[in-house]
């Protein structure tokens, strides 16, 4: 169930990288079977939340990468990649393309960048919630296996309570990643992490605290 004291004043909506890297049909490889068409049949729920949440107050943060190439990244990540073929992901687009946003309203919106999974290894992103004041992080974003798990944990160590918008979480099309995204839905993150809720509940219960 979605936290009884949970409001705009006192949460942020938190969106991890819907960019064009993890969206776009341009970026989809089909020899390593990665395709994002679960992802794009999602993003217009996702964007209609987002501006619902703004226009009830609330604050919205969207992350983004750094170029996902050696030089940008976290040591660990390089280390992973150069020792294993299966989980290498550098990327070859150096255009500044592939970190855009892929089709979501960005108005009003905070953008930090990041250079690990986790969202919450960037300092300045954690100094914004606590200027704002933000005691709950309402999740959502890609992947739901990878970035987003990442930053649930990263969310959660911190200190924050989470909402986790069920429904505005996808990862790539694979039979594989998406029942793990499944089992990390039902079972993972309720129970260690937050409460996961479809996201009209979400807002039904930020409307009823706006009206009270």
């Amino acid at each position: 169930m979605t936290p009884h004291d949970l409001t705009v004043e006192n949460s942020a909506l938190l969106v991890i990288d819907v960019i064009n890297s993890c969206a776009h049909p341009d970026y989809e490889d089909a020899e390593r079977n990665i395709h994002f068409q679960k992802i794009r049949q999602m993003i217009p729920t996702l964007s209609a939340f987002i501006v619902s949440y703004q226009r009830l107050g609330g604050r919205v943060i969207l992350t983004t990468t750094v170029p996902w190439r050696e030089p940008f990244l976290a040591e660990n990540i390089n280390e992973l990649y150069r020792e294993s073929e299966d989980a290498r992901y550098w990327s070859e687009d150096g255009s500044g393309r592939a970190e855009l946003f892929y089709e979501i309203p960005t108005d009003g919106a905070t953008v930090f960048s990041k250079n690990s999974y986790d969202a919450f290894t960037n300092e300045e992103l954690v100094d914004a919630l606590e200027r704002m004041g933000a005691r709950y992080i309402i999740v959502a974003g890609v992947f739901g296996d990878g970035c987003v798990m990442a930053s649930i944990c990263g969310a959660f160590s911190e200190g924050y309570r989470l909402v986790i918008a069920e429904d505005l979480i996808e990862t790539t099309d694979d039979e594989d990643r998406q029942a793990l995204q499944g089992y990390l839905k039902q079972r993972t993150w309720p129970l260690m992490y937050g409460a996961t809720v479809e996201s009209h509940r979400i807002l039904e219960a930020l409307s009823h605290a706006v009206s009270d």
